[in-house]
């Protein structure tokens, strides 16, 4: 589990008002709530804070996060953007307890396509129908991603949710939850054939009703 970190301070004032003038100052409002303190009203410089959100680790790892000098564990829990500025408008962090079992999102990368025999297949298409996948374990077993192998896919199969293998310690709560629980997260299925000329015959036949009529006229 690699190591991440970001600065923060103690947020003195609150409200919508107040939440505005951060924002125009450069400034990201922000809350830490959990674990066995109060939560705690916080704000973050947005530059180094939007630079860190371009990284795949701000959404899904453990960061810490140091407030006033004093660094706590955290995980990202909520982030509030502008609907068309580069802006990051709220944050909600939540703090992580060592010994504590944490849910969380992780990211999926799927490795090796291009060497599967679907990968190679020009008519076969590979679809991803999952992109990070809900996990539990405690704080010192979350991984930043989990790697899909798909070296060995093939047309026709399917790969679910029970055949990714998972990191120690790591485990899927919806697993438990039954077997129609276990969705697909890989599929290779046969492309669709273009046909681009069409029998002489065939092309006749879609010619509308109303337009043969009148072309009888």
């Amino acid at each position: 589990m690699s190591e991440h970190s970001l600065k923060a301070a103690s947020r003195k004032v609150e409200g919508k008002g107040a939440s505005r003038r951060l924002r125009h100052a450069g400034v990201i409002p922000a809350i830490v709530y959990g674990g066995k303190s109060e939560p705690r009203s916080i704000e973050l410089q947005h530059e180094k804070t939007w630079l860190a959100s371009q990284n795949e680790w701000f959404y899904s790892s453990i960061i810490d996060l140091e407030i006033d000098g004093k660094s706590e564990k955290v995980l990202l829990r909520d982030m509030q953007r502008h609907p068309y500025k580069q802006l990051i408008m709220h944050l909600d962090f939540q703090r992580v307890t060592a010994g504590q079992a944490l849910r969380t999102s992780v990211p999926l990368h799927f490795i090796n396509e291009d060497k599967s025999a679907a990968g190679k297949a020009a008519d076969v298409v590979v679809t991803h129908e999952l992109n990070e996948v809900q996990i539990s374990c405690l704080p010192k077993d979350l991984p930043e991603f989990i790697e899909v192998d798909l070296a060995e896919l093939e047309l026709g199969q399917t790969i679910h949710l029970s055949e990714i293998k998972l990191p120690k310690g790591v485990e899927i709560p919806e697993l438990k939850l039954g077997k129609e629980h276990d969705v697909a997260v890989v599929v290779a299925r046969a492309g669709r054939v273009e046909v681009d000329d069409a029998p002489a015959d065939e092309a006749s036949a879609e010619v509308p009703a109303a337009k043969v009529e009148k072309d009888e006229e």
